[in-house]
């Protein structure tokens, strides 16, 4: 199951907070992204810094406009039931780097491609 390897002390950003914050936070804590919550804690996106990175490249973006801008709102998630194989399979066919895991709407974990990595490497030595 997903939730054996998933990191369960997660990282999560305010739709409000600005991007430089964001990559400040990102930075500190060696991540690559983090979901986005609203209200009660309740998924609202996902940001990864290659997002942030292509965002910043137009003219006129600036490192103070806020993560809402730059998020995906339309989250791929998986469940904390979902077989390692099925959420390695949502990372490629989405050619995303890290998925949510949740309870409903409430995210409980979130497993990364590195995550994914050390497990199918582990079990080869």
């Amino acid at each position: 199951m997903i939730s054996d390897i998933m990191l369960c002390d997660v990282i999560k950003l305010k739709p409000e907070e600005d991007l430089k914050k964001a990559l400040s936070i990102m930075d500190s804590n060696k991540i690559n992204g983090a979901p986005v919550v609203g209200e009660n804690d309740k998924l609202v996106g996902m940001l990864v810094k290659a997002d942030i990175y292509r965002f910043l490249m137009e003219d006129g973006h600036y490192d103070t406009c806020p993560v809402d801008w730059v998020m995906t709102k339309n989250v791929i998630t998986a469940s904390k039931s979902e077989t390692i194989d099925s959420v390695a399979q949502k990372l490629i066919d989405n050619e995303i780097v890290a998925i949510p895991v949740v309870d409903g709407d409430l995210v409980v974990g979130l497993a990364s491609i590195e995550e994914v990595l050390k497990h199918y490497v582990s079990k080869n030595i």
